[in-house]
């Protein structure tokens, strides 16, 4: 045994404080003539992802999940959805944890949330419901780390 204290170290904590839709949009351009005409191929359904997180308080954080959704075929527009569905997040973390539980754990559990917006968008617009695949934010967040790392300005030589 040892006489030297242990520092206990900082524990990761989590706490939703609430959550809430932020702003939707649902447009269907084509309307009513995409609902006469019969379908025979299946549209492209790019979908468009990002977060962004602002300190309110210490440890208090609003994390926002957009997406953007473009349903087309090759001759007109289907439908655009935009979401932006928010949390208000308490997190204690050491520092260098923080902006990944900002980006990756809370977005992670915003999302079944507003998957469940969209699939209710789709379906009451007059579609069939969208089921948004689950989404790896671990890789979304290296993607902007990336991206953010290129579009940094190289040091004076």
């Amino acid at each position: 045994m040892t006489d030297t204290p242990t520092q206990p170290a900082e524990q990761l904590q989590l706490q939703v404080n609430g959550q809430y839709i932020k702003d939707l949009s649902f447009e269907i351009p084509a309307a009513p003539q995409v609902f006469l005409e019969q379908q025979s191929e299946n549209p492209e359904i790019p979908i468009h992802v990002d977060v962004n997180a602002t300190g309110l308080a210490p440890n208090l954080f609003e994390v926002v999940l957009h997406m953007r959704i473009e349903a087309k075929l090759p001759t007109k527009p289907l439908f655009i959805l935009e979401l932006d569905y928010a949390g208000l997040f308490t997190v204690q973390a050491p520092e260098e944890q923080m902006h990944p539980v900002l980006m990756i754990e809370c977005p992670r559990l915003l999302f079944p949330f507003a998957r469940n917006i969209i699939a209710d968008m789709t379906r009451d617009g007059g579609f069939p419901p969208l089921m948004v695949q689950p989404l790896d934010f671990v890789a979304l967040y290296r993607s902007r780390l990336e991206e953010m790392s290129a579009q940094a300005p190289a040091g004076n030589a």
